[in-house]
């Protein structure tokens, strides 16, 4: 099959450093490619090259002829007066572009709360990124480039997103995918380029199969890089051990990944972190007692009871705009209640990490504004940690350790905001969307330090893979002021919203015309006709799942035959996921 993009011996660099060297590699349709690696190894410049949006220093970028490309860009330009309509859809009127089913399921879902007759100009930077992703989602093209496609998307959108781009690639789309998001990666990929040191190296399959083939490379080459070999490792242990809905669908050699873990502890033992917390913290850290919150249009929080204890790692998640961040500006005493009470532990030092990082210092110099925080700290494992020595492994070298605050990244921000956190020794932290502008290395360095921290841990997170890997039980803000416990996890979210979104278009459903109706008996016979049915589906499709994941151990070195495997593999679970949802509607 040919390419659609081919890039022949590319070289590009700014300055004296080289970012890409002597880079060759192509994408042909049915294929999605994620893209990993360090923030400024080049992965947005490799994108631009593919693109054509910038020109490599040597080599050259080839396109197929007649082929459409979409980009998801962090700006574009404003035509005087231009709306929501008029960049989505060319202006057509909703009789005409809602006729098509597979375009009005993605603006209802990524852009339902946002009136398409709004200006541009007029937009958040959140809301603006939306409509950019469904402009690029609904144009007729071959191959699309996201660059951070779940950025402002909540997990619920996030889901949608991912099965919506798998029916898409059945269908023949390609995609390059820049994210952060590892659920998101392994959910949609088929292929991983993580670019480094100037070099991509391709890796088959989606994020699970890239931690392991990457750890496999670093045993067999005996990698000096320790630090970031023993991540990998814990990180895939936790994979193989983590949520059914994860280890049910593996895209990687079980046997092998087995081999590697053997030896391998959990990531944090849970007994020994709470006997610990409880001797810091004492008995007590948050009780809300009828707390009430409420927004000129909404209630946030209702009557809410709910007592918070030493040593619980907490997920929060819900729809945006349902009060997440206004509860942990309730806990952190940044707000005040309408009614109710909070009482907090005596022994409590608390720490903060919001959205914002307008409390860093611009004028100030990276390494001394550490340096006067601590010059050395006693992390909870009890090893004693240099202000040096913690910035370099949280990517802070050379040049950037005397760099102004200002100067740099969204991304560079982010982490010296958290390893700042981390210094002053808390044992209560907050952390509102933590994974913001952060690469993967630096994600799986942050939840290395969370998996020992000792204390209680409240996240705030729309990445779904980060917070299943750090916390141990999640509520949800359904919207409605209550907030509940999810033992499920974000698949129990998910279903309950699909549930919500049902039973509120079967109430604004017209009345069907009256009919006779069948006996109780004769439906009672239907319904265990159509849930006998959908489980004798259900059986022939773990089979044939079973069936490809024996063949993918088999053909395990034939990389052709493995993505082609991957690609059914893909189908018959998306067969299986439709199966499920109807066998619980039929259920019900």
């Amino acid at each position: 099959m040919a390419n659609l993009v081919n890039l022949e011996s590319v070289t590009h660099g700014f300055g004296t450093r080289i970012l890409l060297d002597d880079v060759s590699c192509g994408i042909s349709a049915r294929e999605v490619i994620g893209v990993v690696g360090r923030n400024g190894d080049g992965k947005t410049t490799l994108l631009r090259i593919m693109t054509g949006a910038l020109e490599p220093d040597s080599g050259r970028a080839i396109r197929a002829t007649n082929s459409s490309i979409g980009v998801l860009r962090q700006a574009s330009d404003d035509r005087a007066g231009e709306t929501v309509r008029d960049h989505i859809v060319d202006g057509q009127p909703d009789h005409v572009w809602a006729a098509d089913a597979e375009k009005r399921a993605v603006v209802e879902a990524l852009l339902g709360d946002i009136d398409l007759e709004r200006e541009l100009a007029g937009l958040s930077g959140g809301e603006r990124r939306r409509v950019e992703l469904v402009a690029v989602l609904l144009g007729p093209h071959d191959l699309i480039v996201l660059d951070e496609p779940t950025n402002h998307l909540d997990v619920e959108a996030i889901a949608f997103l991912a099965e919506h781009l798998r029916a898409r690639t059945r269908a023949g789309l390609a995609m390059l995918v820049v994210s952060h998001d590892r659920w998101f990666l392994d959910a949609v990929c088929t292929r991983i380029w993580e670019v480094h040191d100037g070099v991509v190296d391709a890796y088959d399959g989606g994020y699970a199969a890239y931690v392991l083939a990457r750890v496999e490379r670093q045993r067999q080459a005996a990698a000096n890089e320790a630090r970031r070999k023993n991540l990998a490792r814990k990180e895939l242990a936790w994979l193989r051990r983590g949520a059914p809905a994860r280890t049910s669908k593996p895209k990687f050699r079980i046997e092998a990944a087995n081999v590697l873990i053997a030896d391998e502890p959990p990531p944090r033992d849970k007994l020994a972190l709470e006997q610990f917390a409880v001797t810091r913290l004492g008995k007590d850290v948050f009780d809300l007692i009828n707390v009430d919150y409420a927004v000129p249009d909404r209630v946030l929080l209702d009557k809410l009871t709910w007592s918070i204890g030493p040593g619980d790692r907490i997920g929060l998640v819900g729809v945006n705009g349902a009060g997440k961040s206004t509860l942990l500006d309730l806990l952190a005493d940044e707000r005040e209640p309408d009614s109710g009470k909070i009482k907090r532990g005596k022994t409590l030092r608390l720490a903060y990490l919001s959205q914002a990082v307008a409390e860093l210092d611009e004028e100030d110099r990276v390494l001394p504004s550490v340096k006067r925080l601590r010059e050395e700290t006693k992390l909870a494992t009890g090893r004693d940690a240099s202000a040096s020595s913690l910035l370099e492994e949280f990517g802070f070298t050379g040049d950037k350790l005397v760099a102004r605050i200002g100067d740099l990244s969204g991304g560079e921000r982010r982490r010296l905001q958290f390893l700042r956190l981390l210094l002053t020794e808390p044992n209560v932290m907050l952390l509102d969307e933590p994974t913001n502008d952060l690469d993967i290395d630096t994600l799986t360095v942050i939840e290395d330090y969370l998996d020992t921290w000792p204390g209680t841990l409240i996240v705030v997170s729309h990445d779904r893979y980060f917070l299943e890997r750090v916390t141990d039980v999640t509520y949800a803000l359904l919207g409605d002021g209550s907030c509940v416990l999810l033992p499920g996890g974000v698949d129990e979210y998910l279903q309950r919203r699909r549930r919500a979104r049902a039973s509120e278009e079967a109430a604004s459903a017209p009345a069907p015309a009256a009919s006779p109706a069948k006996s109780d008996a004769a439906a009672q016979r239907q319904r265990k006709k159509d849930l006998a049915r959908i489980e004798g589906q259900l059986v022939r499709a773990e089979k044939e799942i079973e069936k490809l994941h024996a063949a993918m151990t088999d053909a395990a070195s034939d990389y052709e035959q493995l993505a082609k495997l991957t690609e059914e593999l893909q189908g018959a679970e998306a067969r299986r996921d439709d199966l499920e949802e109807a066998w619980l509607e039929a259920a019900e």
